[in-house]
């Protein structure tokens, strides 16, 4: 018995491999760099989805049939309600996707690929007081979602930012959140309930929720002159440094490097934003190096929530909507993972260790 089963092999997957020695991520036979920066959100989902929901159509006839599947979904938001407002947009979201009907086909995972991407930037629009947008079918995914969020066609820099976002966390092997959806899956209860499940999981701060706090602590930094002390009085005060160390990576996260290489992009179109990312990589130094001189029994290192925050945040994301943007991109492996286990696996059921007490025995 291992507590949190870690190291646990729990299932045989053809989808990712994480080698948290190497800090490599393999996507369906790909290396995460020559996918990151080069493949849009559509190629990823046409490389994850292969095999798993029957004949799969061209790329083309993939990004039409998702752009319908915006629009179509779009009928939902009228449901978004003052108490629905009143949660938090990751929950709002959720709730939306629970109205879709169940299923295992194609269809039915074009419509979850489509749904968070379409109810996030509705809930965040009506959370400003502003009416949704409805989805544009002919744009690509990542500029559908930057055009519903904006009242503005996204420029060619922000589509390629998102695209390598949505790209880059479409998939990572057995975390909580997939794990979720593989255990639901595997009771045959339908590609919905999984996506549910997952994004349960995910909405925990343990998994989901740590960029918005790596904007919190880059604001309270300032400037790079001041990230050293900061950092420092932190640690003193017994506080985690946001966007640092990871579960199972023990070198840098490879997503991290993908982020900031799409986010030093987006800055030559936006150098508003400069002072931003020299501040952050003032603090990913400091960090680094008083990290190894505390801890250098841990192999601590950045992880891809430090350049998400920064890159969510360039794109006009509001830090509370982070999560939700997770979602949207990690909902297609997701439904791979539930396919795959479907197809291939058993329902998932293993055995706890009792430890509690005992029937007293008569005497």
């Amino acid at each position: 018995m291992k507590n949190g089963l870690e190291d646990v092999v729990a299932a045989e997957t053809q989808l990712s491999h994480v080698d948290g020695e190497a800090g490599q991520l393999i996507i369906r036979g790909i290396s995460l760099d020559h996918l990151a920066g080069q493949a849009s959100y559509e190629d990823v989902v046409a490389l994850l989805f292969e095999g798993l929901l029957g004949p799969m159509p061209d790329r083309t006839e993939l990004a039409r049939r998702l752009g319908e599947k915006r629009a179509d979904v779009f009928a939902h938001v009228g449901a978004i309600d003052d108490a629905l407002l009143e949660l938090p947009p990751v929950d709002i979201m959720r709730a939306l996707i629970a109205r879709l009907p169940d299923g295992d086909d194609l269809e039915t995972a074009l419509r979850l690929l489509a749904a968070p991407a379409v109810f996030l930037p509705a809930a965040l629009r009506l959370k400003r007081g502003e009416s949704p947008l409805a989805p544009t079918p002919a744009l690509s995914h990542a500029a559908d979602i930057l055009a519903m969020l904006g009242a503005k066609l996204p420029s060619r820099q922000d589509v390629a930012a998102l695209d390598a976002y949505l790209v880059t966390i479409s998939d990572h092997g057995l975390n909580a959140s997939t794990f979720a959806s593989r255990v639901v899956a595997s009771t045959k209860a339908g590609l919905t309930s999984s996506v549910l499940a997952a994004i349960g999981a995910l909405k925990g701060p343990l998994h989901g929720g740590a960029p918005g706090p790596v904007l919190d602590m880059l604001d309270a930094i300032g400037t790079p002159e001041n990230a050293e002390t900061w950092l420092s009085d932190a640690l003193d005060h017994g506080e985690r440094l946001m966007g640092f160390g990871h579960r199972v990576y023990r070198v840098r996260d490879p997503r991290a490097d993908a982020l900031k290489g799409a986010l030093k992009r987006l800055i030559v179109a936006h150098p508003a934003n400069r002072d931003r990312i020299q501040l952050a990589e003032a603090v990913e130094r400091s960090a680094l190096a008083i990290l190894k001189a505390r801890k250098p029994e841990r192999p601590l290192d950045v992880n891809v929530e430090f350049y998400t925050a920064l890159l969510l945040d360039a794109l006009n994301f509001p830090r509370e909507a982070f999560t939700g943007v997770f979602a949207i991109g990690r909902t297609v492996g997701w439904i791979a993972h539930a396919r795959e286990q479907a197809l291939e696996g058993r329902l998932i059921r293993p055995r706890s260790l009792y430890v509690g007490p005992l029937p007293q025995q008569a005497a």
